[in-house]
């Protein structure tokens, strides 16, 4: 056979189009259902919503947010009852509940394929998730420490001390994450992160507003402490006016409002100025479940935030909703789900339950 025939049948044989694998149809899977199951933790009175979204193939997506006010599900329902599930990206970003929604589809989408979701957003990076939570518990290898609320604005020294002595509490080898939820001055702020830099915290969370920049860089140009922000931020371009000034270490967008694909957005913005995404939710375990496979899909995760409430009524709570052990970590890390979509099992019996009123 001619040695030229021959090495382009071979060419023709290797590079022959392939049958996609579990390639969805868009057509497949119409929306024919919405429910929302608002739910309160029985001790903190934390309240979060789960979105349930049902298909004419049968699929079902879950998703959460914050809560769900009556008048904006309506509004949701009337524009997605009949569209195509797959059509996540045409998702209204400025609604209070795309984030729940986008989890719910992205759901939907991974189950069509047949494989969990962090594999469908191009995963994965990493296979276990280095988790903090702000309750003291030893399965996590780091602890969120809040700071005292200030009386008056313009700290001094005492403040400083209340701060180091709640560090001091920590063991020598336990990662901390401090964060003030944006409540003091930014000189004060900086005046704290000064006081904790010997102490090596992961970052300094929400140190201040950031309605000024200029604020912001005198903490950083003050410092070495990494500074966090994001937890409150709803506008893209907050995130990239920070990250072009290089004011945020650590970018934190809420996944229950940016929902995974606003959070993976707002994560690739970031890794173009060499910065990590911590993201964060104060909601409920599905929304946990949704941020594993966020971090399972960037190059640039740093560390996620479990909101563990202290009351073990509350934990046993959040356990029964989603079953499986999806929020507790092993040697600190979390394991990521191997299910097709987000690959949870959603208790409907534990959200009746704990329904809020």
């Amino acid at each position: 056979m001619n040695p030229t025939i021959s090495r382009r049948m071979r060419l023709s044989v290797a590079f022959a189009p392939q049958p996609a694998a579990a390639k969805p149809d868009a057509g497949e899977h119409p929306i024919v259902e919405m429910r929302w199951f608002p739910v309160r933790e029985p001790v903190s009175g934390n309240r979060y919503s789960f979105l349930r979204v049902k298909t004419r193939s049968g699929l079902t997506g879950w998703g959460e947010c914050a809560q769900a006010a009556e008048q904006e599900v309506k509004a949701l329902e009337k524009e997605w009852i009949g569209r195509a599930a797959t059509l996540y990206a045409a998702i209204d970003s400025s609604s209070p509940l795309a984030g729940a929604l986008d989890m719910a589809l992205l759901d939907i989408l991974g189950q069509a394929c047949r494989t969990p979701l962090y594999r469908v957003l191009g995963g994965p990076t990493r296979h276990k998730v280095r988790a903090f939570t702000d309750s003291n518990q030893a399965s996590f290898s780091a602890v969120g420490i809040a700071v005292p609320k200030p009386a008056s604005r313009h700290q001094g020294k005492a403040f400083q001390n209340q701060v180091q002595a709640l560090v001091k509490q920590l063991p020598d080898d336990r990662d901390f994450v401090l964060s003030a939820q944006g409540w003091l001055t930014p000189g004060d702020a900086a005046s704290v992160a000064q006081a904790v830099e010997s102490a090596h915290p992961l970052w300094f969370d929400e140190p201040c507003p950031v309605s000024n920049l200029e604020a912001v860089r005198k903490i950083s140009a003050e410092t070495v402490t990494p500074l966090g922000f994001g937890r409150g931020i709803s506008e893209a371009g907050v995130f990239q006016a920070l990250l072009r000034e290089g004011l945020v270490d650590i970018v934190r967008p809420d996944i229950t409002h940016w929902g995974i694909s606003g959070a993976r957005r707002i994560a690739v913005l970031a890794e173009a100025y060499y910065v990590a995404i911590a993201p964060h939710h104060d909601g409920g375990p599905v929304a946990t479940a949704a941020a594993i496979h966020l971090a399972a899909s960037v190059p640039n995760f740093f560390i996620q935030h479990v909101p563990l409430p202290d009351d073990p009524k509350d934990r046993e709570m959040r356990a029964a909703i989603v079953p499986g052990g999806i929020e507790a970590p092993r040697d600190g890390f979390l394991q990521v789900p191997t299910g097709p979509g987000l690959g949870i099992q959603v208790n409907e019996s534990a959200l009746e339950k704990y329904r809020a009123a």
